[in-house]
């Protein structure tokens, strides 16, 4: 998906959870913010890609779904209101590489490096690749700061995920020039790209960033009802000044949001 959408821009807020009240018993890393406002918590983000092995699809029935309990069980267990999210995803169909994928959100790498441990410790994980899995961490846009609209008044210190049917996710990394380029120059390509944005205000995206701690710059997931809108805006964003500083945008994931146990019935 060379050269399509570039990521530092926030859309418009969805319904769901406040961003202020995620994370309230947990403690998290607080980012440097305005004087006088209250320090924003970041947020640890991983996007796990499993392909079952086709071994476990050939077991009896009964065994499959003692498995899929078990792991769904864990998933259960490390949901916690305020401290520890997941929000699991189809694949089948959708990628050739994959069959699911686990969105969580948390606030320490400790957490879910225990969390994803326990996942893999069930009977279901013996039978589980992970040819993909994203790291990341909130941070409030450097292009969207004066802006009062879209969602800045969560800082971009936190994602609150839409509860829509469908989302797109991919690393992206721009090029170096980007990074050279007057402060001036950047803001004036990302408004431009934030205008086109904006005239989808059915797809929510969210940005989160892995500067150092990934191999990707950013990893972008775009939420939506209607893949149709997201088709459309990546084609247009193509024709945006900013795309030409597009490196690498690929894998994508076309994933559908389902409960753990149901996501895990689609496995076979």
């Amino acid at each position: 998906m060379s050269n399509s959408v570039q990521t530092e821009q926030t859309p418009a807020a969805a319904n769901g959870r406040p961003a202020h009240s995620y994370g309230a018993a947990a403690q998290g890393q607080s980012q440097p913010h305005e004087s006088g406002k209250p320090a924003v918590r970041r947020q640890i983000v991983s996007f796990s890609f499993y392909q079952v092995m086709p071994e476990w699809r050939r077991l009896p029935e009964d065994v499959k779904a003692a498995h899929k309990a078990a792991f769904a069980a864990v998933l259960a267990k490390w949901n916690k209101p305020g401290e520890f999210l997941s929000l699991t995803y189809s694949t089948m169909g959708t990628r050739g590489d994959v069959d699911m994928c686990v969105w969580s959100i948390c606030y320490s790498v400790d957490e879910m490096n225990r969390m994803r441990s326990e996942l893999m410790a069930t009977p279901l994980g013996g039978y589980l690749t992970i040819p993909h899995n994203y790291l990341s961490m909130t941070k409030r846009s450097q292009y969207q700061i004066d802006r009062e609209d879209e969602s800045e008044g969560e800082g971009r210190g936190a994602i609150r995920p839409g509860g829509q049917k469908y989302i797109f996710i991919y690393p992206f990394w721009k090029t170096r020039p980007w990074y050279l380029s007057p402060m001036v120059d950047r803001k004036r390509m990302m408004d431009e790209h934030i205008r086109v944005g904006l005239l989808y205000p059915r797809v929510k995206l969210n940005t989160t960033y892995s500067f150092g701690i990934d191999d990707q710059d950013f990893v972008v997931a775009f939420e939506t009802n209607y893949p149709e809108d997201f088709l459309d805006l990546v084609q247009q964003l193509r024709e945006t000044e900013a795309s030409m500083y597009t490196l690498k945008d690929t894998p994508i994931f076309c994933c559908v949001r389902l409960p753990a146990d149901e996501m895990l019935n689609r496995l076979g």
